[in-house]
């Protein structure tokens, strides 16, 4: 027999990065994330997985918004940042340049294919949470192909994965 882990080797999953914002102390965040999908055509639903040990998790649990920014092959520099940092240590959003949308939550200026959704639902998934989300804005200047799991450059990630 394999291991449930076993099975999904191979698997390329697109990377995402998301941000977030506590209102009451706008507070920002951000991370690479790997667990996402379209949970429903109609009306149109996309749920993040955030992990618990994320500091984005810890803001996004007073959030009311979640931006989901696709990041291309030569996004390498906001990849190591939202994957190999961590809000624990550093402001992100310092390093990189963005804007306030929906709710303040922040928005890469160089990432030119997003959504920003409300969060709709939480849903307890073990050691990540599942954040349903409702589309309030969708930009897609142009086609940004996502860099996927296995393009994905060598780095550390800001806190342990398990």
């Amino acid at each position: 027999m394999v291991s449930a882990e076993e099975f999904v080797v191979g698997f390329d999953y697109p990377m995402f990065v998301v941000t977030t914002v506590d209102p009451a102390t706008e507070t920002r965040a951000g991370c690479l994330v790997g667990f996402a999908t379209q949970s429903s055509i109609d009306p149109f639903r996309l749920l993040i997985c955030l992990s618990r040990k994320n500091f984005t998790y810890r803001v996004a649990e007073a959030a009311t918004f979640l931006a989901v920014h696709v990041l291309g092959e030569d996004d390498e520099e906001l990849i190591r940042l939202f994957g190999g940092e961590t809000g624990d240590e550093i402001d992100k959003f310092a390093r990189c340049a963005w804007r306030p949308g929906p709710g303040g939550v922040p928005l890469l200026s160089s990432s030119p294919r997003r959504f920003v959704g409300r969060i709709l639902e939480r849903f307890d998934l073990g050691d990540h949470v599942g954040f349903l989300l409702a589309p309030v804005e969708v930009q897609l200047d142009h086609e940004t192909d996502p860099v996927g799991f296995q393009e994905m450059p060598d780095l550390e990630p800001g806190h342990p994965a398990d």
